[in-house]
């Protein structure tokens, strides 16, 4: 089991980056968007936490910027019908956090927007896994100093925009970049400077 890699970042696309270790080997790591958007220059240091995913056809890792996400990654993959490519998609339009959240308070709404989650896909997974988060534990709190208070202000402003016709992946990132460095902000100041952010193109 290949539970981390870390090294220098070599190359790099929106799903997948190439990290080479100090011991000169280069691995390939699938990741979500959460992590492409966090990585430093070319060069950088790259630090990730690793499922690897054996199949007939190949073996492939996954990286991840915390133990947690990569723990809901996993959790994801018991539910059925929900592959690797499946449930890094569920990564990238979403958080771990929000994913967890919606799972455990049963929210088919927003899992359904996720691209190719449907109705059924999403009451398939709630069912499969609503009821088996606890090992996961409480999320890490943001680097940025946000803590668990202002969850539920993200998570309206992330409805709002929604509502004013962003999509849902968009809208999530746009909230979690406004919401860092803004402990206890309210939805109407999350909402502003998401919009600002989207406005300028960030």
């Amino acid at each position: 089991m290949i539970a981390q890699v870390t090294g220098t970042l070599v190359a790099r696309a929106p799903d997948r980056i190439e990290v080479m270790t100090a011991g000169g080997v280069a691995y390939e790591c699938l990741i979500p968007l959460a992590v492409f958007e966090a990585l430093p220059a070319d060069g950088g240091p790259v630090a990730l936490h690793t499922h690897l995913a054996v199949r007939e056809d190949g073996w492939q890792l996954y990286g991840f910027a915390t133990p947690y996400e990569r723990a809901v990654f996993q959790r994801l993959l018991a539910a059925k019908g929900v592959g690797p490519a499946l449930a890094l998609g569920i990564l990238s339009a979403l958080s771990a956090d929000r994913v967890a959240r919606a799972l455990r308070e049963k929210d088919v709404t927003t899992l359904m927007r996720v691209p190719r989650v449907g109705r059924k896909k999403a009451e398939q997974i709630i069912l499969d896994l609503a009821d088996s988060l606890d090992a996961l534990g409480a999320p890490p709190a943001p680097s940025g100093g946000a803590g668990g208070s202002t969850a539920p202000a993200a998570d309206d402003a992330v409805r709002a925009l929604v509502a004013l016709g962003y999509a849902l992946p968009e809208a999530d990132r746009a909230v979690r970049r406004a919401a860092e460095g803004e402990a206890g902000a309210d939805v109407g100041a999350l909402v502003r400077r998401a919009l600002a952010a989207l406005s300028a193109g960030r």
